[in-house]
């Protein structure tokens, strides 16, 4: 069905990616569209959105990690972390390459974060840049996230170019503005692409403009993926007949043999019809999600 399913969107600069929800909603008359991490409006790269009963996997697309090429500017720090807010502080200083190797370990592994102040992070019920907007002192708590890779790319003083592989909730902001105060000379985030989202990368992206142009001219269907592509990571289970009519309506179904974990229930069209759940030492699969289509 065309309200089933993935698109993956080359987000540009500039509209937030609520917008682009929006601007896919009413393009192709689907109703439940969401996406799978949010991406700054003035990031750029993949976005994930799921169609109608696809929304229910977000869950899951959510917490794959990220990965993304950063600009890191030296020598000035802004409000927001990035450069969009005023700068606070201009130093005019840029680091040497040597002394950025040297502290770019500090920011591999599991580390404490602390968001930036202009961020979505909830505080007492209400969004942190709502409040800092209004001069309000934030205590923003430091929280783990985990860098699994981090590679410069190049470094033409003041711009520094990494390469970022984080798990969610990672701010990359908060990345170069800590970079910056462990050098001492100031940075902020100039740029940032996002290349890949959990299994999806740039490849698998078509841009937003071509989007916009499909759904005009009511051929956006060819952008489709199938939501059995969400998690190709885990195994399939192909689910006909009486096994097919249990899992859709919530029951369990007897395992081929010893199981555990997760796994993708695949219908006779190919396409997604569950997520299974294996129970009682794996012999047995239960529906933990039902894609009702």
């Amino acid at each position: 069905m065309d309200d089933f399913g993935l698109l993956i969107v080359d987000k540009p600069v500039g509209p937030t990616s609520h917008r682009v929800v929006s601007v896919v909603r009413q393009g192709t008359c689907i109703r439940k569209v969401g996406h799978a991490g949010t991406l700054d409006p003035r990031a750029s790269g993949v976005l994930v959105l799921c169609l109608g009963a696809a929304t229910r996997l977000s869950e899951f697309l959510s917490t794959d990690t990220k990965r993304y090429e950063a600009v890191i500017r030296f020598g000035s720090t802004s409000e927001t972390y990035d450069g969009e807010g005023p700068m606070v502080r201009i130093t005019g200083a840029v680091p040497r390459e040597d002394d950025i190797r040297d502290v770019l370990g500090e920011f591999h592994g599991e580390i404490e974060q602390v968001p930036p102040p202009y961020s979505a992070i909830k505080l007492q019920g209400r969004k942190a840049y709502e409040l800092a907007r209004k001069g309000e002192e934030l205590e923003l708590k430091a929280r783990s996230v985990t860098i699994y890779d981090l590679v410069l790319v190049e470094y033409r003083p003041p711009d520094l170019v990494l390469e970022i592989e984080c798990s969610a909730g990672t701010y990359i902001r908060s990345i170069a503005h800590d970079l910056g105060e462990r050098l001492t000379t100031g940075a902020h985030l100039a740029s940032l692409r996002r290349t890949k989202a959990g299994f999806f990368t740039l490849d698998d992206c078509v841009p937003l403009q071509a989007l916009e142009a499909a759904m005009a001219a009511g051929a956006w269907q060819e952008y489709r993926r199938p939501a059995v592509d969400a998690l190709p990571n885990l195994p399939e289970v192909r689910i006909e007949g009486a096994s097919l009519a249990d899992v859709l309506n919530g029951r369990r179904i007897q395992s081929a043999g010893r199981v555990e974990g997760l796994a993708r229930g695949i219908g006779p069209d190919g396409d997604l019809v569950a997520l299974l759940e294996s129970i009682e030492d794996g012999r047995f699969w239960h529906p933990r999600k039902v894609f009702n289509r």
